[in-house]
């Protein structure tokens, strides 16, 4: 993301028309099925992914408690890396799917495979597996997993993988990885809370302002889930305009209970449902309804 930080730091640009600027790395971890962040890091923009991608996975075995052999990290081409690769395979117990570089000697590899070692999968899509040595790796071999795109031979379009486990090349390319686009998703839809610009490099003050985002994505979430479509789709911007800035109610006190009326909100049986009456809720958990920073103050709400 684009920094603003006033320190001397390394310049990005992504295209050759654009002027350099300063940037601050980012780096998420995602949970591919339920397309919700597991954690982050944030570096400076000298640090490489190479460098970066084994603590952040360190950090997800962690907090997720995986067990060896369970879990796929589904990763972009530039963490093609024969030592991140290695590190991965031989000290955390993630295995990894990432697509190669698609280099000219890669494609002319891949175009002189006999097409027998192929297996059509549907109309215009096969799929084939070999073992492969990356150059520098000290591990492996590890998989080459290829797709080819196209009916006849002068259509034909070639893509490989490389997978550090066995499996079924078909389900893993057509069913896991498009998986992976989910990151992409969520910086799209919710990057207007706080990962859209970085204003220092401290990383004491990074991280604390991506953690606080991070925990109002995670409440947001759970009332998109509550709420139902459209909200749920709805980005974060569009959310906030739409939505939070656009209910209308009071606060009142009756006891030691705040009670928030709301006049004018969506889906007001749903939210009722979930909402009102909290307190009494909570205690049927054996969840206690006060809330310290708010003076033991019980929380309640009513919909009109």
């Amino acid at each position: 993301m684009r920094s603003y930080s006033q320190r001397q730091m390394r310049r990005h640009r992504d295209n050759n028309i654009d002027k350099p600027t300063k940037v601050a790395q980012t780096l998420f971890a995602l949970d591919a099925d339920t397309a919700q962040p597991v954690c982050f890091l944030t570096a400076t923009a000298a640090r490489s992914v190479t460098q970066a991608t084994p603590e952040l996975l360190d950090l997800a075995a962690r907090i997720l408690n995986i067990t060896p052999g369970e879990s796929l990290v589904l990763a972009d081409a530039e963490h093609f890396s024969a030592e991140l690769i290695d590190r991965i395979h031989q000290h955390t117990g993630f295995d990894l799917l990432v697509p190669m570089p698609n280099r000219r000697a890669l494609i002319q590899q891949l175009e002189n495979l006999p097409p027998e070692q192929f297996t059509p999968r549907w109309a215009g899509y096969a799929t084939a597996q070999q073992l492969y040595q990356p150059v520098h790796s000290q591990g492996g071999p590890y998989y080459q997993f290829i797709q080819r795109q196209g009916e006849r031979p002068e259509d034909w379009q070639f893509n490989a993988f490389l997978c550090t486990r066995d499996g079924d090349e078909a389900e893993t390319l057509a069913g896991d990885y498009p998986k992976r686009w989910h990151v992409e998703e969520f910086f799209n839809a919710h990057q207007a809370l706080g990962w859209k610009r970085a204003g220092t490099m401290n990383l004491h003050i990074r991280y604390g302002q991506m953690t606080m985002a991070l925990i109002a994505q995670t409440v947001l979430y759970q009332l998109r889930t509550r709420l139902g479509e459209p909200f749920a789709s709805w980005e974060a911007g569009h959310f906030s305009k739409a939505l939070l800035q656009g209910l209308d109610g009071d606060l009142r006190v009756i006891d030691d209970t705040i009670i928030v009326t709301y006049y004018n909100a969506p889906n007001v049986e749903l939210l009722r449902a979930h909402y009102e009456h909290l307190p009494r809720r909570l205690q049927a958990e054996n969840i206690d309804p006060r809330i310290p920073w708010l003076y033991n103050f019980k929380l309640d709400f009513r919909f009109r």
